[in-house]
């Protein structure tokens, strides 16, 4: 059985706690984090709990770690735990940028660490039945593709009252809607539209309401080499969402409603109406389920024994990186990057 270390045990590093209590060949055995109360907390779920990540780097009990801290802490944390030769996983983004992302690729080669990103929306069962549903041509040529989250209410949500709980609105702590829903949105996107390539980019990041340095609205159109087109919009900032997916194709076009709660399986709920008048509207058939939460871990564990790679290998969120900081560039320049 490998023994993980937990790097940051806030609401996100206690979830994976339990998703890893239910693995096969992997356990968290221990907790670093800042705060004595989520310390304590720990303790109580029977994890040794450490304020210093470097207590887990160097513990040679310890065969692998979670970074699951805010984004700007990625990289470091990331870095000195591959360095000490610990397999990593880490919470989406990988890191701020592309350049810290390409360190850490280059750091896990040298190393021979496993380094897997946890972007288990790329399981979500909306995307996968949007998948499923260009995949088999139901739409015929795509022409334009809407990937969207609204409500009016921070990205915060709830998070852990301990430590620093506003950070998502902090630009210093790589808070912001496009480096989270928005991260997991382009994910889904570059898997969606592969082998078709990202060719030029425009992004509006806006903060209007719940932050005073990043982005509480971020609009990313995308133009992609096939000619369609592509929009992600994580807007905190409606009272009116607008649907969580619409999708536009030579055969007709799909849309699912939004939903406050999140649920995926109402965002799997799509509509098609076809373009030929005399064919009646339909549902989409749902996908198959996907990876679970629990299966990602195990197949980190499995690819630390050398079966095979993990659920996310760290060259395929290389696309979503380019994205992510083209963005940035072109909302502060305020125009579009080409990409190819």
């Amino acid at each position: 059985m490998l023994s993980l270390g937990i790097v940051g045990y806030g609401r996100i590093g206690a979830e994976h706690a339990g998703w890893l209590a239910q693995c096969k060949n992997i356990r968290a055995r221990a907790v670093a984090d800042s705060t004595a109360a989520r310390r304590d907390l720990a303790a109580k779920a029977g994890l040794r709990a450490v304020e210093n990540p470097a207590e887990l780097f160097n513990d040679n009990s310890i065969d692998a770690v979670l970074i699951s801290t805010p984004t700007s802490m990625h990289f470091d944390q990331a870095s000195a735990a591959l360095r000490a030769n610990k397999h990593v996983m880490v919470e989406k983004p990988i890191a701020m940028n592309q350049m810290q992302a390409r360190q850490l690729i280059a750091l896990h080669e040298s190393h021979n660490c496993v380094l897997s990103v946890f972007h288990n929306r790329r399981w979500d069962a909306d995307f996968l039945s949007v998948s499923q549903a260009v995949s088999s041509g139901v739409f015929g040529k795509l022409i334009n593709i809407e990937s969207r989250l609204g409500q009016f209410a921070s990205c915060v949500g709830p998070a852990a009252k301990d430590y620093r709980p506003n950070w998502r609105n902090e630009a210093s702590f790589g808070g912001g809607g496009l480096f989270d829903w928005g991260s997991h949105f382009i994910d889904q996107l570059c898997l969606l539209m592969f082998p078709a390539t990202p060719a030029r980019l425009f992004a509006q990041l806006r903060h209007n309401v719940w932050s005073t340095d990043c982005d509480d609205f971020a609009r990313i159109c995308i133009d992609f080499d096939n000619g369609a087109a592509a929009l992600v919009e994580i807007n905190t900032t409606t009272t009116q969402p607008l649907p969580r997916w619409h999708i536009d194709g030579t055969a007709g076009s799909a849309s699912s409603a939004a939903s406050l709660e999140f649920d995926v399986r109402r965002w799997a709920e799509l509509d098609f109406t076809p373009a030929d008048s005399s064919k009646a509207a339909f549902r989409l058939p749902l996908a198959p389920p996907g990876l679970s939460e629990v299966q990602i871990w195990d197949q980190f564990a499995a690819a630390i024994a050398g079966e095979g790679r993990p659920a996310v290998t760290v060259d395929s969120v290389m696309p979503t990186m380019l994205l992510l900081d083209a963005a940035q560039r072109s909302a502060k320049s305020g125009t579009t990057i080409q990409l190819t």
